[in-house]
């Protein structure tokens, strides 16, 4: 019997573990994210939270276990051919923002469709372009990034990431160094692309931003997962002590 594309999880996490050297980081990882769906991972530093993102991403192997993107099976990935296919599934977003100094905005956000995918210039100029006034950065085309605050800089990252039209994005803690002011205005980009139904995989220490916008909240702790469930279980009435002594330190 075949599978049809509507039946298969946007990103499914069987049983994953990860080792650094003697420091095991995930210890039996397993989730699952529908098309269209907002999670959102919590939990105190070191909990192999961003670790997990990785190798969702298939920037770092697993040990054991299976991640699947849609159709790619990224633990037996090896080819570059293969892993540039991922990436057109999934983009990632970091706390830093990791743009070229020496290139403009612009220049930054096209980079990946023209090197990596050898898309046609003219197209991905207009889509760069398109991107820039999504994330209200219409303007800063030409400027380079010393020239922007953490949060522009930010939301040209993202913008980069969303230039290689992914089905899935996964934030990496991405507002962590930012200030108040501009924390805000790259939650609020978050915010309207999650309302344009892009399947988002969200690490963050923004409790009342998780509990805004995701449909499920995982809280791990020690490379497992402790608990989850919708937001108003997990902050209004989580069933593990872990959980409920994590969200006393942080609420």
């Amino acid at each position: 019997m075949s599978i049809s594309p509507e039946s298969i999880a946007a990103v499914r996490v069987v049983d994953v573990h990860k080792a650094f050297g003697s420091v095991v980081v995930l210890r039996g990882i397993s989730l699952e994210v529908q098309a269209g769906e907002v999670v959102c991972v919590i939990g105190p530093s070191g909990s192999g939270k961003s670790t997990l993102l990785r190798c969702i991403n298939g920037l770092i192997p697993v040990d054991r276990g299976e991640v699947f993107v849609g159709t790619h099976a990224v633990h037996r990935l090896r080819s570059d051919r293969e892993m540039i296919a991922l990436r057109k599934e999934v983009s990632i977003v970091f706390q830093q923002y990791n743009l070229f100094p020496h290139k403009s905005a612009l220049e930054n956000i096209m980079m990946a469709p023209l090197q990596v995918l050898g898309q046609d210039r003219h197209e991905v100029e207009e889509r760069a372009r398109s991107l820039m006034r999504k994330v209200r950065l219409a303007g800063k085309e030409n400027s380079y990034p010393g020239e922007l605050s953490g949060g522009q800089q930010q939301r040209v990252a993202i913008a980069r990431a969303l230039a290689m039209r992914p089905s899935v994005m996964l934030f990496d803690e991405v507002t962590a160094a930012l200030d108040p002011e501009t924390r805000k205005e790259v939650l609020l980009t978050i915010r309207e692309l999650v309302d344009d139904g892009l399947t988002s995989i969200l690490v963050t220490h923004e409790m009342a931003f998780a509990r805004e916008i995701a449909d499920k909240v995982f809280f791990t702790d020690q490379g497992v997962i402790v608990e989850q469930g919708p937001p108003a279980q997990i902050f209004g009435q989580p069933k593990m002590d872990r959980t409920r002594a994590f969200l006393e330190q942080v609420l």
